[in-house]
Protein backbone atom coordinates (compact mmCIF):
# COMPACT_ATOMS: atom_id res chain seq x y z
CA UNK A 1 0.00 0.00 0.00
CA UNK A 2 1.54 3.08 -0.86
CA UNK A 3 1.52 5.93 1.82
CA UNK A 4 -1.17 7.89 2.05
CA UNK A 5 -0.50 11.59 2.01
CA UNK A 6 -1.06 14.49 5.43
CA UNK A 7 -1.28 13.97 8.65
CA UNK A 8 -4.63 13.21 9.13
CA UNK A 9 -3.83 9.42 8.61
CA UNK A 10 -1.04 9.61 11.64
CA UNK A 11 -0.99 6.68 13.91
CA UNK A 12 -3.34 4.88 11.83
CA UNK A 13 -2.40 1.04 11.59
CA UNK A 14 -3.42 -1.67 9.65
CA UNK A 15 -6.48 -2.35 11.35
CA UNK A 16 -7.30 1.01 10.57
CA UNK A 17 -6.78 0.78 7.33
CA UNK A 18 -9.13 -2.22 6.39
CA UNK A 19 -11.54 -0.56 8.68
CA UNK A 20 -11.62 2.73 6.64
CA UNK A 21 -11.49 1.36 3.31
CA UNK A 22 -13.45 -1.72 3.75
CA UNK A 23 -16.67 -0.87 5.83
CA UNK A 24 -17.81 2.32 3.99
CA UNK A 25 -20.71 0.06 2.78
CA UNK A 26 -21.36 -3.70 3.37
CA UNK A 27 -22.05 -2.88 7.25
CA UNK A 28 -23.84 -5.93 8.51
CA UNK A 29 -27.16 -5.63 9.48
CA UNK A 30 -27.49 -7.89 12.43
CA UNK A 31 -28.17 -7.90 16.01
CA UNK A 32 -24.16 -7.56 16.86
CA UNK A 33 -22.72 -5.83 13.80
CA UNK A 34 -19.48 -4.90 15.77
CA UNK A 35 -18.88 -8.33 16.25
CA UNK A 36 -18.82 -9.28 12.62
CA UNK A 37 -16.25 -6.83 11.79
CA UNK A 38 -14.22 -7.77 14.61
CA UNK A 39 -13.98 -11.14 13.69
CA UNK A 40 -13.14 -9.90 10.29
CA UNK A 41 -10.55 -7.48 11.17
CA UNK A 42 -8.86 -9.89 13.78
CA UNK A 43 -10.04 -7.78 16.83
CA UNK A 44 -12.50 -8.11 19.67
CA UNK A 45 -16.12 -7.06 19.48
CA UNK A 46 -15.83 -4.02 21.57
CA UNK A 47 -12.71 -2.41 19.62
CA UNK A 48 -13.86 -2.49 16.21
CA UNK A 49 -16.53 -0.36 18.15
CA UNK A 50 -14.05 1.62 19.97
CA UNK A 51 -11.93 2.69 16.57
CA UNK A 52 -15.01 3.46 14.89
CA UNK A 53 -15.65 5.88 17.59
CA UNK A 54 -11.53 7.01 17.28
CA UNK A 55 -11.78 7.85 13.63
CA UNK A 56 -15.37 9.67 13.83
CA UNK A 57 -13.57 11.80 16.53
CA UNK A 58 -10.50 12.25 14.73
CA UNK A 59 -13.24 13.36 11.55
CA UNK A 60 -11.41 11.20 9.40
CA UNK A 61 -15.46 9.31 9.57
CA UNK A 62 -18.54 11.76 9.03
CA UNK A 63 -20.89 9.69 10.80
CA UNK A 64 -21.56 5.78 11.04
CA UNK A 65 -25.20 4.63 9.25
CA UNK A 66 -27.14 4.69 6.63
CA UNK A 67 -27.03 6.79 3.49
CA UNK A 68 -30.42 7.32 2.06
CA UNK A 69 -31.36 7.24 -1.17
CA UNK A 70 -33.68 10.87 -2.02
CA UNK A 71 -34.96 10.64 -5.19
CA UNK A 72 -36.59 7.25 -3.70
CA UNK A 73 -37.80 8.20 -0.38
CA UNK A 74 -38.70 11.68 -1.33
CA UNK A 75 -38.00 14.78 -3.63
CA UNK A 76 -34.81 16.47 -3.85
CA UNK A 77 -33.13 19.22 -5.46
CA UNK A 78 -29.72 20.55 -6.67
CA UNK A 79 -30.26 24.51 -6.10
CA UNK A 80 -27.75 28.14 -6.54
CA UNK A 81 -28.32 31.28 -5.59
CA UNK A 82 -26.17 34.50 -7.09
CA UNK A 83 -25.31 36.17 -3.27
CA UNK A 84 -23.86 39.33 -3.13
CA UNK A 85 -20.18 39.19 -0.93
CA UNK A 86 -21.62 41.98 1.47
CA UNK A 87 -24.62 39.60 2.09
CA UNK A 88 -23.22 36.17 1.51
CA UNK A 89 -23.01 35.21 4.75
CA UNK A 90 -26.72 36.23 5.61
CA UNK A 91 -27.79 34.38 2.72
CA UNK A 92 -25.93 30.87 3.49
CA UNK A 93 -27.51 31.56 7.38
CA UNK A 94 -31.21 31.70 6.14
CA UNK A 95 -30.66 29.06 3.41
CA UNK A 96 -28.62 26.19 6.33
CA UNK A 97 -31.39 27.38 8.55
CA UNK A 98 -34.01 24.79 6.88
CA UNK A 99 -33.29 21.28 8.20
CA UNK A 100 -34.10 19.93 4.43
CA UNK A 101 -30.71 21.68 3.18
CA UNK A 102 -28.21 19.03 3.88
CA UNK A 103 -25.60 20.23 1.40
CA UNK A 104 -23.99 23.86 1.09
CA UNK A 105 -20.96 24.96 -0.26
CA UNK A 106 -19.37 28.37 -2.08
CA UNK A 107 -17.86 27.79 -5.44
CA UNK A 108 -16.12 30.29 -8.17
CA UNK A 109 -18.85 31.37 -10.17
CA UNK A 110 -21.64 33.96 -10.91
CA UNK A 111 -23.87 31.06 -9.33
CA UNK A 112 -21.68 31.16 -5.67
CA UNK A 113 -23.95 29.17 -3.58
CA UNK A 114 -25.29 25.88 -4.19
CA UNK A 115 -26.84 23.78 -1.99
CA UNK A 116 -29.44 20.17 -2.12
CA UNK A 117 -32.67 20.82 -0.55
CA UNK A 118 -34.20 17.22 -0.07
CA UNK A 119 -37.92 16.91 1.77
CA UNK A 120 -40.71 14.38 1.55
CA UNK A 121 -42.26 15.51 -1.61
CA UNK A 122 -41.92 17.93 -4.13
CA UNK A 123 -44.61 20.05 -2.63
CA UNK A 124 -42.72 21.34 0.46
CA UNK A 125 -38.98 20.86 -1.74
CA UNK A 126 -40.82 24.00 -4.06
CA UNK A 127 -42.04 25.78 -0.93
CA UNK A 128 -38.58 25.93 0.58
CA UNK A 129 -36.85 27.10 -2.40
CA UNK A 130 -39.97 29.64 -2.64
CA UNK A 131 -39.32 30.57 0.99
CA UNK A 132 -35.86 31.09 -0.01
CA UNK A 133 -36.37 33.45 -2.71
CA UNK A 134 -39.07 35.36 -0.43
CA UNK A 135 -36.30 35.95 2.63
CA UNK A 136 -33.20 36.54 0.63
CA UNK A 137 -34.50 38.50 -2.27
CA UNK A 138 -32.38 36.19 -4.69
CA UNK A 139 -33.09 33.85 -7.83
CA UNK A 140 -33.02 30.51 -7.31
CA UNK A 141 -31.73 28.31 -9.92
CA UNK A 142 -33.47 24.89 -9.53
CA UNK A 143 -31.88 21.77 -10.79
CA UNK A 144 -33.44 18.41 -9.83
CA UNK A 145 -31.92 15.48 -11.18
CA UNK A 146 -33.29 14.00 -13.93
CA UNK A 147 -30.41 10.92 -15.31
CA UNK A 148 -28.37 9.61 -12.91
CA UNK A 149 -24.98 7.89 -14.62
CA UNK A 150 -23.59 7.38 -11.69
CA UNK A 151 -23.15 8.23 -8.37
CA UNK A 152 -20.91 7.40 -5.55
CA UNK A 153 -18.50 8.79 -2.78
CA UNK A 154 -17.26 5.46 -1.67
CA UNK A 155 -14.09 5.16 -2.56
CA UNK A 156 -10.65 4.26 -0.92
CA UNK A 157 -8.54 6.67 0.64
CA UNK A 158 -5.91 5.04 2.22
CA UNK A 159 -3.42 5.42 -1.04
CA UNK A 160 -1.85 7.98 -2.42
CA UNK A 161 -3.83 8.41 -5.23
CA UNK A 162 -4.09 11.73 -6.96
CA UNK A 163 -7.83 12.06 -7.54
CA UNK A 164 -10.79 9.33 -5.83
CA UNK A 165 -11.34 6.04 -7.52
CA UNK A 166 -8.16 6.45 -9.46
CA UNK A 167 -6.95 2.81 -8.84
CA UNK A 168 -10.43 0.88 -9.29
CA UNK A 169 -10.90 1.47 -12.37
CA UNK A 170 -13.69 1.83 -15.25
CA UNK A 171 -16.79 1.45 -13.92
CA UNK A 172 -20.01 -0.62 -15.50
CA UNK A 173 -23.04 2.38 -15.92
CA UNK A 174 -26.65 2.87 -17.33
CA UNK A 175 -28.76 5.80 -17.23
CA UNK A 176 -31.33 5.64 -14.54
CA UNK A 177 -34.45 8.10 -14.55
CA UNK A 178 -35.39 10.15 -11.79
CA UNK A 179 -38.66 11.24 -10.93
CA UNK A 180 -39.29 14.64 -8.70
CA UNK A 181 -42.06 11.97 -6.73
CA UNK A 182 -41.80 9.78 -4.18
CA UNK A 183 -43.47 6.49 -5.31
CA UNK A 184 -41.75 3.77 -2.81
CA UNK A 185 -44.27 2.15 -0.57
CA UNK A 186 -43.22 2.94 3.05
CA UNK A 187 -45.02 1.04 5.95
CA UNK A 188 -45.24 2.54 9.33
CA UNK A 189 -42.25 0.84 11.16
CA UNK A 190 -40.36 1.75 7.58
CA UNK A 191 -40.83 5.38 7.91
CA UNK A 192 -40.01 5.50 11.80
CA UNK A 193 -37.20 3.52 10.96
CA UNK A 194 -36.19 6.65 8.52
CA UNK A 195 -36.63 8.86 10.43
CA UNK A 196 -34.87 7.79 13.66
CA UNK A 197 -31.70 6.99 11.82
CA UNK A 198 -31.05 9.90 9.56
CA UNK A 199 -28.34 11.62 11.73
CA UNK A 200 -27.00 7.98 11.63
CA UNK A 201 -26.89 4.79 14.14
CA UNK A 202 -26.17 5.01 17.63
CA UNK A 203 -22.43 4.17 18.01
CA UNK A 204 -22.76 1.09 20.79
CA UNK A 205 -22.40 -2.76 20.41
CA UNK A 206 -26.35 -2.68 19.51
CA UNK A 207 -27.18 -0.24 17.24
CA UNK A 208 -30.74 -1.66 16.16
CA UNK A 209 -31.49 -2.62 19.55
CA UNK A 210 -31.28 1.08 20.19
CA UNK A 211 -33.01 1.95 17.12
CA UNK A 212 -35.58 -0.43 17.79
CA UNK A 213 -36.30 0.85 21.23
CA UNK A 214 -36.47 4.01 19.91
CA UNK A 215 -39.35 3.44 17.23
CA UNK A 216 -41.32 0.94 19.52
CA UNK A 217 -40.26 -2.27 17.65
CA UNK A 218 -38.49 -5.70 18.39
CA UNK A 219 -34.69 -6.03 17.16
CA UNK A 220 -36.03 -8.07 14.73
CA UNK A 221 -38.45 -5.79 13.36
CA UNK A 222 -36.07 -3.13 12.70
CA UNK A 223 -33.22 -5.14 11.46
CA UNK A 224 -35.93 -6.62 8.63
CA UNK A 225 -37.20 -3.08 7.97
CA UNK A 226 -33.92 -1.73 7.50
CA UNK A 227 -33.05 -5.22 5.19
CA UNK A 228 -36.24 -4.27 2.74
CA UNK A 229 -35.25 -0.51 2.72
CA UNK A 230 -32.00 -1.61 1.16
CA UNK A 231 -33.21 -4.13 -1.68
CA UNK A 232 -36.00 -1.46 -2.55
CA UNK A 233 -33.14 1.59 -2.71
CA UNK A 234 -34.05 3.89 -0.15
CA UNK A 235 -31.28 3.39 1.64
CA UNK A 236 -27.66 3.28 -0.69
CA UNK A 237 -25.45 2.03 1.71
CA UNK A 238 -25.13 1.74 5.65
CA UNK A 239 -21.33 1.86 7.02
CA UNK A 240 -18.75 4.59 8.06
CA UNK A 241 -19.19 8.22 6.03
CA UNK A 242 -15.58 8.71 5.01
CA UNK A 243 -14.76 12.85 5.40
CA UNK A 244 -13.23 13.36 2.01
CA UNK A 245 -12.20 16.53 2.60
CA UNK A 246 -10.29 15.49 6.00
CA UNK A 247 -8.46 12.80 4.20
CA UNK A 248 -7.20 14.55 1.57
CA UNK A 249 -9.57 14.95 -1.54
CA UNK A 250 -10.55 18.69 -1.03
CA UNK A 251 -9.66 19.44 -4.65
CA UNK A 252 -13.21 19.52 -5.68
CA UNK A 253 -14.45 20.08 -9.02
CA UNK A 254 -18.46 20.28 -10.27
CA UNK A 255 -17.82 20.49 -14.23
CA UNK A 256 -20.89 21.67 -16.02
CA UNK A 257 -21.48 20.63 -19.97
CA UNK A 258 -23.27 21.89 -22.71
CA UNK A 259 -24.01 18.22 -24.38
CA UNK A 260 -26.14 17.96 -27.43
CA UNK A 261 -29.44 16.54 -26.21
CA UNK A 262 -29.39 13.49 -28.59
CA UNK A 263 -25.42 12.35 -27.68
CA UNK A 264 -26.69 13.06 -23.72
CA UNK A 265 -27.00 9.54 -22.37
CA UNK A 266 -24.24 7.89 -24.69
CA UNK A 267 -21.99 11.04 -23.42
CA UNK A 268 -22.83 10.53 -19.86
CA UNK A 269 -22.50 6.93 -19.18
CA UNK A 270 -19.24 6.90 -20.79
CA UNK A 271 -18.51 9.74 -18.61
CA UNK A 272 -19.45 7.75 -15.52
CA UNK A 273 -17.94 4.77 -16.66
CA UNK A 274 -14.25 6.87 -15.90
CA UNK A 275 -12.24 5.86 -12.87
CA UNK A 276 -11.78 9.38 -11.96
CA UNK A 277 -15.43 10.49 -12.06
CA UNK A 278 -17.08 9.88 -8.82
CA UNK A 279 -20.89 11.77 -10.18
CA UNK A 280 -22.35 12.31 -13.06
CA UNK A 281 -25.89 13.40 -14.19
CA UNK A 282 -28.63 14.90 -16.01
CA UNK A 283 -30.19 18.01 -14.90
CA UNK A 284 -32.40 20.35 -16.75
CA UNK A 285 -30.86 23.40 -18.84
CA UNK A 286 -32.66 26.88 -17.59
CA UNK A 287 -31.97 29.15 -20.72
CA UNK A 288 -34.42 31.69 -19.09
CA UNK A 289 -32.01 32.68 -15.99
CA UNK A 290 -28.78 31.84 -18.31
CA UNK A 291 -28.49 28.08 -17.57
CA UNK A 292 -27.17 25.72 -21.03
CA UNK A 293 -25.62 23.60 -18.61
CA UNK A 294 -27.33 19.53 -18.84
CA UNK A 295 -24.71 17.47 -17.52
CA UNK A 296 -23.02 17.60 -14.59
CA UNK A 297 -19.70 15.39 -13.21
CA UNK A 298 -17.87 15.92 -10.26
CA UNK A 299 -13.77 15.19 -9.73
CA UNK A 300 -12.56 15.01 -6.46
CA UNK A 301 -8.94 15.29 -5.71
CA UNK A 302 -5.86 15.80 -3.89
CA UNK A 303 -4.23 18.42 -5.90
CA UNK A 304 -5.65 20.96 -8.30
CA UNK A 305 -3.73 20.47 -11.02
CA UNK A 306 -4.33 16.71 -11.57
CA UNK A 307 -8.02 17.26 -11.26
CA UNK A 308 -7.31 19.76 -13.60
CA UNK A 309 -5.34 17.40 -16.26
CA UNK A 310 -8.37 14.86 -16.34
CA UNK A 311 -10.83 17.76 -16.58
CA UNK A 312 -8.72 18.43 -19.96
CA UNK A 313 -8.26 14.93 -20.80
CA UNK A 314 -12.09 14.57 -20.44
CA UNK A 315 -13.24 17.47 -22.64
CA UNK A 316 -10.79 16.14 -25.29
CA UNK A 317 -11.23 12.50 -25.41
CA UNK A 318 -15.18 12.34 -24.16
CA UNK A 319 -17.14 15.52 -23.79
CA UNK A 320 -15.53 17.80 -26.53
CA UNK A 321 -18.22 20.54 -25.50
CA UNK A 322 -18.55 23.82 -23.97
CA UNK A 323 -17.85 23.80 -20.04
CA UNK A 324 -17.09 25.40 -17.34
CA UNK A 325 -14.98 24.42 -13.94
CA UNK A 326 -17.08 25.19 -10.49
CA UNK A 327 -14.33 24.18 -8.00
CA UNK A 328 -15.59 24.07 -4.28
CA UNK A 329 -13.79 26.80 -2.33
CA UNK A 330 -15.85 26.42 1.18
CA UNK A 331 -18.28 23.88 2.87
CA UNK A 332 -21.00 25.85 4.51
CA UNK A 333 -23.28 22.82 5.31
CA UNK A 334 -23.10 19.04 4.99
CA UNK A 335 -25.34 16.38 6.89
CA UNK A 336 -27.02 13.52 5.87
CA UNK A 337 -30.59 13.72 4.17
CA UNK A 338 -32.82 15.19 7.02
CA UNK A 339 -36.49 15.13 6.75
CA UNK A 340 -39.32 15.99 9.50
CA UNK A 341 -41.74 13.89 7.89
CA UNK A 342 -42.17 11.26 5.30
CA UNK A 343 -44.50 10.40 1.99
CA UNK A 344 -47.81 8.79 3.34
CA UNK A 345 -47.52 9.56 7.02
CA UNK A 346 -50.63 10.81 8.22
Amino acid sequence: MKAPRGDWCDGLDAVDVALVDGYQSGFPVEPRPFRAVGADLGVPESEALSRVERLRDRGVFRRFGAVLNPPVIGSSTLAAVCAPDDRFEEVADVINGYRQVNHNYRRDHEWNMWFVVTAASRTTRDAILADIEKRTGLDVLALPMLTDYYIDLEFPVMNADRFARESLGETTVSATRISESATVDLSVLDRRVLLEIQDGFPLSLTPYADVAAAVDATTGDVVASIERLVADGCIKRIGCIVNHVVTGFDANCMVVWDVPDDELDARGERAGSLPYVTLCYHRPRRPEQGWEYNLFTMIHGREQAAVDEKIDELAVEHLPYDHERLYSTATLKQTGAQYEELVGEE
